[in-house]
């Protein structure tokens, strides 16, 4: 009996420390969420009007929090509705921010079960509008995935990170017609080539080559699929990750239409594995003579 006792006290202070860690992770995460009011606010006295003047970070992995804000109070939005892919657990995203802050509604998707299980048990999931789907993205799954949760037309914001097809799924969309669009862009095949690697169904960023630098489209590939789209490309965050397209019928004046070469970024950020996993540190042109080994594709 003294046995079970131990067993039972020592289950009840497990039960205790996981109570008290919830209610400190939600208590970081209001102050994140009102740090975040802060720096919008602060912008808005500032008037910058370059991209990255406006970043800063909430939820978002970079400065991508503050450039779609800045983006919406420029771009005329006719629903509040967001989609986005590749979220993980949503913990760390670029529309959580907006559906917190701005009270938005969207659906995120992503292929890892045990994330979007963890994305259904989070608070926000019954405080706010939000979907969460289970679904490994295809071009031949994403407009009935996007559609089949009751989004359709014109919506606010698309946010593409998949780490592999981002190309070829966005080029598949036709059911939603974004005002803004974020897609991820991979640095390393620089600003004047339009490369993209070929599409696979199957394709896994960490399975296609173990160097983990495999996978993507250049920032040119992804400006010419765009401007075919019938978007302007307006710039990328400085960690050169991610770029941004605003749909050409509502972009303002304000907002500058760039060339690839004028609005590249290069990432300093080093990624890139070796065969057994660790981290390789490997230079640009390290990671550039891989992919030049590897199949790509030319879309001009």
């Amino acid at each position: 009996m003294n046995f079970i006792s131990k067993v039972i006290s020592k289950f009840q202070q497990l039960n205790k420390i996981d109570v008290q860690q919830q209610q400190i992770n939600l208590t970081l995460h209001k102050i994140q969420e009102s740090l975040g009011r802060i720096e919008s606010r602060q912008l808005d006295i500032s008037c910058n009007n370059e991209l990255a003047g406006n970043e800063y970070r909430v939820f978002s992995q970079w400065g991508e929090d503050g450039i779609i804000q800045y983006l919406l109070k420029n771009v005329k939005v006719s629903r509040n509705i967001f989609v986005e892919f590749g979220v993980q657990n949503y913990t760390e995203s670029n529309t959580r921010f907006l559906l917190i802050n701005n009270n938005w509604s969207g659906l995120v998707i992503d292929g890892n079960l045990k994330d979007i299980t963890y994305i259904r048990h989070d608070p926000i999931y019954w405080q706010y509008n939000l979907k969460a789907v289970h679904s490994f993205i295809t071009t031949d799954n994403i407009n009935q995935i996007i559609s089949e949760n009751g989004i359709k037309g014109d919506i606010g914001l698309l946010s593409v990170d998949i780490d592999g097809n981002d190309y070829w799924v966005w080029q598949a969309i036709n059911v939603i017609n974004p005002a803004i669009v974020v897609s991820e862009y991979n640095f390393r095949f620089g600003a004047t080539k339009a490369l993209v690697v070929p599409y696979d169904s199957n394709f896994v960023r960490t399975q296609a080559h173990h160097s983990n630098a495999y996978f993507g489209a250049s920032l040119k590939a992804l400006c010419l699929l765009a401007n075919r789209k019938g978007y302007a490309f307006v710039g990328c965050n400085t960690a050169g990750n991610n770029a941004f397209f605003v749909r050409k019928d509502l972009k303002p004046d304000a907002l500058k239409e760039l060339t690839s070469e004028e609005g590249y970024v290069a990432a300093q950020f080093r990624e890139s594995r070796d065969e057994l996993g660790n981290l390789a540190y490997l230079s640009l042109e390290e990671e550039q003579k891989i992919l030049n080994s590897l199949p790509l594709v030319n879309i001009e």
